[in-house]
């Protein structure tokens, strides 16, 4: 609902239904596979805790995650208008899902129209922002892909209520990094102890803490227009 007032204004009736939608969650461990490539679509999941990921694997391995997908998100809207899917959707933490049938998708967009706005703007966020996770790789340096990725999930799990001080958990391995920004591991590490020692970030566990925002931003070139929070992404 966090994420969705901020496209939408919300009545009781949304709130209402949103959560009956949401009531049959489960919890699943970590490197669960969702959904597969080639699988036939079964509905659409809700992420309610932990991150889930979008990603493609070569024939040698080789994986490259293409999209976090983090509490309050969805995983493809329209996916049920597949034959198949052309993508996997894996668990990186241990999560709380929702599977939502197709029929449920179709009445929510044809009979709630707030919500059905709110989850346009989803789909269309989801976009850009993997056009921006293509500039990620495709122009920034390493220390740049990394200072874009922190800030960017910054935002996003401020949205939600899941990020405060500029800190938040970020369940993920060094692999997970590396396979997001296209880099090997060693090349990751290397890089991640370049922006502790620049005094930018610091790892307590499983949580990262932003040393220095307007530095890492600038680092970045980080502009948090692609996610269309207006006055959410001004803090």
């Amino acid at each position: 609902m966090r994420k969705l007032e901020g496209f939408a204004a919300l009545s009781e009736a949304d709130e209402a239904l949103l959560e009956r939608i949401s009531a049959p969650s489960r919890i699943v461990p970590s490197q669960t596979d969702l959904a597969r490539e080639g699988d036939a679509p079964q509905g659409v999941f809700l992420i309610l805790e932990g991150i889930a990921c979008r990603h493609k694997v070569r024939a040698t391995g080789t994986r490259q995650i293409t999209a976090y997908l983090v509490p309050g998100d969805l995983c493809d809207l329209d996916v049920a208008l597949l034959d198949a899917m052309d993508h996997s959707i894996t668990t990186l933490s241990a999560c709380r899902v929702v599977l939502i049938p197709p029929r449920t998708v179709v009445e929510v967009m044809e009979s709630h129209p707030r919500i059905a706005r709110a989850l346009r703007m989803t789909t269309l966020v989801d976009e850009a922002t993997l056009r921006e996770w293509l500039v990620n790789v495709g122009c920034r340096s390493a220390l740049e892909r990394l200072a874009h990725l922190f800030c960017e999930l910054r935002i996003r799990l401020q949205v939600v209520g899941l990020a405060e001080d500029d800190s938040y958990d970020l369940p993920l391995t060094q692999l997970d990094l590396a396979d997001t920004t296209g880099l090997s591991n060693v090349h990751l590490n290397r890089t991640l102890q370049e922006l502790r020692r620049s005094g930018l970030i610091e790892f307590r566990g499983k949580r990262v803490r932003i040393l220095d925002l307007p530095r890492l931003r600038a680092l970045a070139e980080f502009k948090p227009n692609y996610l269309h929070l207006g006055e959410r992404a001004a803090a």
